[in-house]
């Protein structure tokens, strides 16, 4: 599943970001705009007062003439005559340049030094920068603090925001949550006003209208369901035990009567389970029922011997420890019916082993098996093995579901021999309320 931040969180970011970029892109542009200015009005100034210094000295020869510009320090010789001109600065052509000085007590002193060159005067003025410089750090420091006094301001003003903004999807969060929790429908609409949060609420309603009034429906078919068919298979069952006790019954019929007992119990069991699996309870309801697993073992192996009563195949029953589990025994007989069942009848030749003990049931059989890779696909419904015969696919479904309810493991794995191998741990204990 794709990671993603929550909704406020997200809000709560992006004003943070806006703001911050906001106000660094200013302060850049401030930054930028102003050393740009500042350099080209002191380039220009010192260019055009060298200009007229060189023009002064043209006009007033005499060297005691009084150059009264306080802010620079101006020097002209004639060319090339360069013995009081300091050595760094002799280097340089006509322009302007930016020099770092290291005074006497070791600080840095930057300046600018503006040079004029011709055929007749070398001429050199120095400007200090070092207030400008600093003014600049300070407008740096200004402007540094502003931008994280600003980007604090939208944080706080995000979640503000983020708050006002998520307080109505909050609380309807909270409501569906507690309705899901306790299981009763609740009308969300009349809580919220008539924004985008009110529509969806009312969306809500309207679904969790449906889908109650669907899960009664349902409820209500179960319910007469189980009551219709246990009408007839209870009278099919006391009408059996009558005919059993009819002292001229033939053995065949006999037998015969034994299968009709043997369906009527399989279909009560299937009956108990299903209505159990419609109900989609989150915990699986025991009433402290304690079945012996050995026992529905035996009875799901002798109500499913039909299957292999005219082929040649061995069936066995190993009890290698005792086994129970807290749950009721229909439930333990349709998940063994399944498994044993579809073992007996997909098996033409060879033989079925059921062990029972340490927890677990494993029927292993020699039948036409599967491939490895379908073996979680056999569990969904409708989907079958590609080398079995007619069938819904919906029984190994069933199993799985009610393993899922009470908390037990249900594997199938091709046998390497040929066949298959179908086990149901029951290592662990179901869920109680």
């Amino acid at each position: 599943m794709r990671y993603r931040r929550r909704l406020r969180s997200r809000i709560i970011i992006s004003f943070a970001l806006f703001g911050l970029g906001l106000t660094a892109l200013f302060a850049v542009a401030t930054i930028y705009m102003r050393t740009r200015l500042e350099d080209q009005l002191i380039n220009t100034t010192l260019e055009r007062e060298l200009r007229h210094f060189v023009d002064f000295k043209r006009d007033n020869p005499d060297p005691n003439a009084p150059w009264t510009m306080s802010v620079y320090q101006a020097q002209i010789v004639r060319a090339g005559r360069v013995a009081t001109v300091p050595m760094a600065w002799q280097k340089y052509e006509s322009g302007v340049f930016d020099i770092d000085d290291i005074g006497r007590e070791g600080k840095i002193r930057p300046y600018k030094l503006a040079v004029y060159k011709d055929a007749d005067y070398w001429a050199f003025l120095r400007f200090d920068v070092s207030t400008q410089k600093l003014s600049e750090r300070q407008l740096l420091t200004v402007l540094v603090a502003l931008v994280l006094a600003f980007a604090f301001f939208s944080l706080f003003i995000g979640f503000w925001l983020s708050a006002r903004v998520m307080s109505p999807v909050i609380e309807l969060a909270q409501r569906v949550r507690a309705m899901s929790r306790s299981g009763k429908p609740e009308a969300l609409k009349a809580h919220f006003a008539n924004d985008e949060v009110g529509e969806l609420a009312s969306v809500l309603d309207d679904y969790s209208m449906r889908l109650t009034e669907m899960v009664e429906r349902d409820r209500e078919f179960n319910a007469d369901v189980s009551h219709e068919l246990r009408t007839p298979l209870a009278v099919i069952a006391s009408t059996t035990e009558l005919l059993q006790g009819s002292p001229d019954l033939t053995p065949k019929l006999s037998e015969r009567l034994k299968r009709i007992e043997r369906a009527v119990r399989q279909s009560s069991e299937l009956i108990d389970a299903l209505l159990l699996l419609s109900r989609r309870e989150r915990q699986a309801p025991t009433d402290g029922e304690t079945t012996d697993v050995a026992r529905i073992v035996e009875l799901v192996v002798d109500a499913q011997r039909p299957h292999v009563a005219n082929k040649p195949v061995t069936v066995r029953v190993e009890l290698e420890q005792p086994l129970s589990t807290v749950a009721p025994s229909s439930v333990v007989a349709v998940a063994l019916s399944n498994l044993i069942g579809n073992a007996f009848k997909y098996t033409q030749a060879g033989d079925v082993i059921v062990t029972v003990g340490y927890g677990r049931v494993t029927i292993e059989d020699t039948g036409p098996g599967f491939k490895a890779e379908d073996a979680d696909k056999l569990f969904e419904r409708g989907v079958r093995g590609t080398q079995v015969g007619k069938g819904g696919g919906l029984g190994l479904a069933i199993v799985r579901r009610l393993c899922e309810l009470y908390g037990w493991k249900v594997t199938l794995a091709p046998r390497p021999q040929g066949g298959a191998v179908a086990t149901i741990e029951f290592g662990h204990p179901p869920h109680t309320a």
